[in-house]
């Protein structure tokens, strides 16, 4: 794989700041905003940081030697070692999905491929001590959802993340992890050979620099970027103080779908996931209710024609497995949205007003409609018509 990026210049200018300590992704964010963008930063004074509003000059002394000593090079040439690529907010190949929540991160590091086919993305997230049941319901969800030509997000950990992870392998489908630590680190351990399968079938996704340890508070964090990548997140098992349930919460602020798949009455696992059916989210039983939930594709699979245990699976008669998205007829909701847009750029917000939907079904909507070629979406959650 090629680390060279087109950018390459812009990226390690914002890799720069990146690796200063301390600097977020909301730090980075404000400062882009005050300053006019990366330029600017690293040529200001420690004054000129210290009057932007949230910095004080404690700070901007700290970022101004940080910018000093942040050794880049060494950072490229372990990404170039390890085949992992970097890019930023700016780069065209940014997910898209992400780039629309508040504290997108500035700065991804990539190990695999990123492809359109993510921005039709479900993240399952669950309890990492999970019963026999939880592993076999992720299974057979992310494995049909990979049929059907979804990419399944998650976080690698042990548990629900890596029978997420190997379902949708299982179906020779796309997934993306996302670490809770530097790409270098691959953690769990033991993981580390599904990581290989999974940077060879998607890619592995960090918002930390390559050599960063796994910690406790690097894991909340992570989680609303797996809640970023995906039009919705299905939790599968949680107790009461879960961090899937800080994903669910995460999502729900990214006016993302959340869904739950119900457990046994009985278990303390079944807490989390019963708990958010009771405030309103998805209850999944089975691909068709998710499906359902997203809204946006005339597709449904006959799970009575679909294993888990195997390397193929079928969808109804009338719907290939693997679906092309420019055979597809409009869905009323596609329709809906693309009836609400001309080739004035029309924020997401105004777009969901006039079409009288929720965000979830409209961003499915939106992200359908661009797979197309039919709009555009422009800075700022905002789209266009791109064709008649």
């Amino acid at each position: 794989m090629q680390n060279y990026h087109p950018n390459q210049k812009l990226i390690e200018k914002w890799l720069r700041l990146h690796l200063v300590a301390g600097v977020g992704s909301k730090t980075f964010a404000r400062l882009l905003n005050n300053l006019g963008g990366i330029d600017q930063i690293l040529a200001a004074t420690p004054g000129q940081l210290a009057s932007v509003p949230g910095i004080g000059q404690k700070k901007a002394q700290a970022i101004t030697a940080g910018l000093y000593s942040a050794d880049v090079n060494s950072e490229l040439e372990k990404a170039h070692r390890l085949g992992i690529r970097i890019i930023t907010q700016q780069c065209p190949d940014y997910p898209p999905l992400l780039r629309q929540i508040d504290t997108a991160p500035a700065v991804l590091y990539v190990k695999g491929t990123l492809t359109d086919q993510d921005n039709l993305a479900v993240a399952f997230v669950g309890s990492r001590n999970c019963s026999n049941y939880g592993r076999e319901q992720t299974s057979r969800l992310t494995h049909q959802l990979s049929t059907a030509g979804f990419t399944i997000v998650s976080g690698l950990a042990r548990g629900i993340d890596t029978e997420a992870h190997r379902g949708a392998l299982s179906a020779d489908g796309r997934t993306i992890a996302v670490l809770g630590c530097g790409l270098g680190k691959i953690y769990p351990p033991e993981n580390a050979d599904l990581a290989s399968r999974i940077a060879d079938n998607g890619c592995l996704i960090s918002e930390l620099p390559i050599d960063y340890e796994p910690l406790s508070n690097t894991f909340p964090a992570r989680n609303r970027i797996i809640a970023g990548l995906a039009l919705a997140t299905v939790v599968v098992e949680a107790r009461s103080r879960s961090g899937a349930l800080i994903t669910a919460r995460l999502a729900l602020e990214q006016n993302r779908e959340v869904m739950a798949v119900p457990g046994r009455i009985d278990s303390p696992h079944s807490y989390g996931p019963h708990q958010l059916i009771k405030d309103g989210a998805q209850l999944v039983e089975n691909v068709n209710d998710i499906l359902t939930a997203l809204g946006h594709l005339n597709l449904t699979i006959d799970e009575s024609e679909t294993t888990t245990d195997t390397q193929t699976t079928t969808a109804t008669d009338s719907q290939p497995a693997l679906f092309n998205l420019d055979q597809l007829k409009l869905s009323p909701t596609e329709s809906a949205v693309l009836n609400c847009l001309d080739h004035q750029e029309i924020h997401i917000d105004e777009i969901i007003n006039r079409a009288q939907l929720t965000a979830g079904p409209a961003n499915a909507a939106l992200t359908s409609l661009q797979l197309k070629g039919l709009i555009k979406q422009l800075p700022g959650s905002f789209y266009k018509i791109q064709h008649q």
